[in-house]
């Protein structure tokens, strides 16, 4: 009778205990701020911040790593200074600067040359020297430098920030590239920004060089206050997506100009051969008008505060950035992408 007591004890203790779990974790976090009982969410504070948040991050980081990167040289160059007999200054004379081999006249005249909008005044030989100098030092000193850091145990604790990823999905948006591609770049774009005009040759290249290893998807952000009629194009956009000629249509807009009265975008629909009638028809009664709503609040909830915006398998790439920033972030993620599937040895 005893041992059943406690056995019935025990089980109602345990789902007591239980149900107290469940309830912490079903409760929400403490809001930030309450109006009127009506709270305001840490992540409603932090979810567009999420990316800025992570550049200062990265920024702390970058500081943090050059000050000790300094230090762990100091201490490299005090230490051998002191194995010498020498002072920090008169290791460097002996190692860098005695060492270095003379600017001849031709290597200067050579780089000028080269070089002669950058120097219109007729007194350039002397500061071409004094910059061509400093160049052989500074290298001088770095090999010197890293022959120093091979021979010392060097380890360095300092990690950096996690990357931030956002959750964005491409789901339902035009695609270009293999489904199977492990790196993603979606973009927030506005038809009728110069900026993102001037991006497209740099994704075409992109697209071009890595295959099946990367995805293009298309989300809009059309900026309606600086440019009116680009929402108008993006619907126009969208109901060439229901005829299987987004990515045809995408391009007409891109290469044409603002112009996004009906009839100018029936015209375009008419060169890439579309149904124009449906076509008509999709744009007049605002087919797609909500799916551009919702574009705009998600880019705005994850941060993007302009055009164009990119996130590359998450991470935020914001402006039409150079072709080498592009690579810079996919090339890093198709290496973490290998890391993943490489099975690790036994």
């Amino acid at each position: 009778m005893r041992s059943r007591f406690l056995c019935v004890t025990q089980s109602f203790c345990f789902l007591c205990l239980l149900g107290v779990h469940m309830l912490a974790e079903e409760a929400p976090k403490n809001p930030l701020a309450m109006i009127n009982d009506e709270p305001i969410s840490s992540d409603e504070v932090e979810k567009p911040l999420g990316a800025q948040i992570s550049k200062l991050e990265e920024q702390i980081y970058a500081l943090k790593r050059q000050r000790l990167e300094g230090l762990i040289q100091m201490r490299l160059l005090a230490k051998e200074a002191s194995k010498r007999g020498l002072s920090v200054p008169a290791l460097l004379n002996a190692e860098v600067t005695a060492k270095i081999s003379p600017v001849t006249d031709q290597e200067i005249e050579t780089y000028y040359q080269a070089n002669k909008t950058k120097y219109p005044g007729a007194n350039y030989r002397q500061t071409i020297q004094s910059q061509l100098e400093n160049q052989r030092r500074g290298a001088r000193q770095q090999a010197f430098i890293q022959g120093l850091r091979s021979q010392a145990n060097i380890v360095i604790n300092l990690k950096p920030p996690p990357v931030y990823r956002a959750n964005v999905s491409a789901e339902g948006a035009p695609v270009r590239g293999s489904d199977k591609a492990p790196v993603t770049i979606i973009e927030f774009s506005d038809f009728h920004c110069p900026y993102c005009k001037q991006v497209q040759p740099t994704l075409s290249r992109i697209l071009s060089d890595y295959g099946d290893r990367v995805r293009l998807a298309y989300r809009d952000f059309p900026l309606d206050q600086l440019h009116p009629s680009a929402r108008k194009a993006a619907e126009a956009a969208r109901c060439a997506n229901d005829q299987g000629k987004f990515w045809e249509f995408h391009d007409k807009l891109y290469a044409g100009g603002t112009d996004a009265n009906p009839e100018a975008l029936t015209r375009l629909a008419r060169e890439i051969d579309m149904d124009v009638v449906a076509f008509q028809q999709c744009l007049s009664i605002g087919k797609h008008r909500s799916e551009i709503d919702r574009d705009i609040q998600e880019a705005t909830n994850f941060g993007v505060t302009g055009t164009p915006g990119f996130f590359i398998n998450g991470r935020l790439v914001s402006g039409a950035q150079a072709y080498e920033s592009f690579v810079r972030v996919i090339d890093e993620e198709l290496g973490t992408a290998q890391k993943a599937t490489t099975p690790s040895p036994r």
